[in-house]
């Protein structure tokens, strides 16, 4: 039993679970705090388990569809799929399992958030298709994560607000810059299939100057969020080592050297995600 989980939580990636939590608890504290709604544990709860069942959905659905191309690739032909670890069989089912307990859990919460999960899954599902077509579906990556800190605050609000749309496009640019980082390892293997990335499209110094730009764009909203949100010295101390981290990451990149693509990748942005919401969520209990 222990060893089927921990199949299907590598299949899913299970650890990159660090890039989207704390921006959805992030958006879940704004509303609790800044809007004055009652906290709640059992709504904490069901958006923490939103966010494992969206997410385990879209990663098992990304790795279905690309089972064929993962066999081609030598980078990726030891994933479950392609490794016989798991057959496509059962990672399909897994996805419907957790399509279903995802919409199911929004039941729960309120009715929003409910008519707005089969959206929520075609945006999670549909970037896997989006590389066939588009050199920007690291941008529909970063849409499918931005949507934790909107969702979780229309999980206690039942609203929209611009201060957590603000922190969606973050996220959105965020996602997409260290995306492209990541998928410079496969510009030439994507060329030779003809499938869109932005490496692909301008190389691998284009693909870093779009990144940089994505990047140039988060660092200004997490500044603009501070201000607009009232926040104080805690959330600027996150903000700081979110906006080293954006800058560090590259630093450790360069067009002939991709050596240090992964610690770019998971390091730098696992420590920019939890350090930032740690202490914009500190800010909010304890500052206000």
């Amino acid at each position: 039993m222990i060893t089927t989980v921990n199949k299907y939580l590598s299949l899913v990636k299970f650890s990159h679970t660090i890039f989207a939590m704390p921006f959805a608890l992030t958006g879940f504290f704004m509303a609790t705090v800044k809007a004055g709604q009652p906290f709640s544990w059992q709504l904490f709860v069901l958006v923490v388990l939103c966010m494992v069942f969206a997410r385990s959905a879209a990663m098992g659905f990304n790795r279905w569809l690309d089972a064929d191309i993962d066999r081609k690739n030598p980078r990726t032909a030891k994933r479950e799929i392609p490794a016989g670890v798991i057959t496509e069989k059962n990672a399909l089912l897994f996805v419907i399992v957790n399509c279903l307990l995802f919409m199911l859990t929004t039941w729960f919460i309120n009715r929003i958030c409910f008519f707005l999960s089969p959206v929520a899954l075609i945006v999670v599902l549909g970037y896997s298709y989006t590389k066939r077509f588009t050199a920007l579906c690291h941008l529909v990556l970063g849409l499918g994560l931005s949507l934790a800190p909107i969702g979780a605050y229309l999980s206690v609000t039942g609203q929209f607000a611009l201060l957590p749309v603000l922190l969606s496009v973050l996220v959105m640019c965020w996602t997409g810059g260290f995306d492209i980082i990541y998928s410079l390892q496969d510009e030439e293997f994507d060329r030779s299939l003809s499938l869109n990335s932005v490496p692909a499209w301008l190389g691998k110094t284009g693909g870093l100057h779009f990144s940089e730009a994505l990047h140039l764009i988060a660092g200004a909203l997490v500044i603009i969020i501070g201000l607009m949100g009232h926040f104080h010295w805690l959330y600027a101390i996150g903000a700081t080592v979110f906006i080293i981290m954006l800058i560090t990451q590259h630093l450790l990149v360069k067009p002939n050297d991709l050596s240090r693509v992964n610690i770019a990748f998971m390091t730098t942005n696992g420590i920019a995600s939890v350090v930032l919401a740690v202490f914009a969520i500190s800010d909010m209990l304890f500052i206000g």
